[in-house]
């Protein structure tokens, strides 16, 4: 496994918790998903996968979750909550794909 990519999501993460949550967004469902949940579960994922492999349960998290965010996605309707949750979304894809690449 490439340090480089860990060291990668290491940065989207730090960008991430640089941008402010969504006015509006706390406590709104969309598409029956809680968008801070959404938000949380993406960071804990991309945390987890920093300090080393997940097990079984939590990449299956991680692949729903990425399910979640693919469906989530064209729902929003606000110009920036749209680039935020698409940022979470690509720290999470990043995520799942160092976890793929250490099965390699």
């Amino acid at each position: 496994m490439s340090e480089e990519k860990v060291d990668a999501l290491r940065q989207r993460m730090a960008e991430h918790m640089a941008m402010p949550f969504p006015p509006g967004f706390r406590g709104l469902d969309i598409e029956s998903q809680d968008m801070v949940m959404l938000d949380a579960d993406a960071y804990g994922y991309a945390l987890g996968v920093v300090k080393g492999p997940l097990n079984e349960r939590r990449r299956a998290g991680l692949s729903r979750l990425m399910t979640v965010v693919e469906r989530v996605l064209p729902a929003i309707d606000d110009e920036y909550a749209t680039r935020y949750y698409t940022h979470v979304r690509d720290m999470a894809a990043m995520a799942a794909e160092i976890e793929v690449q250490r099965d390699m």
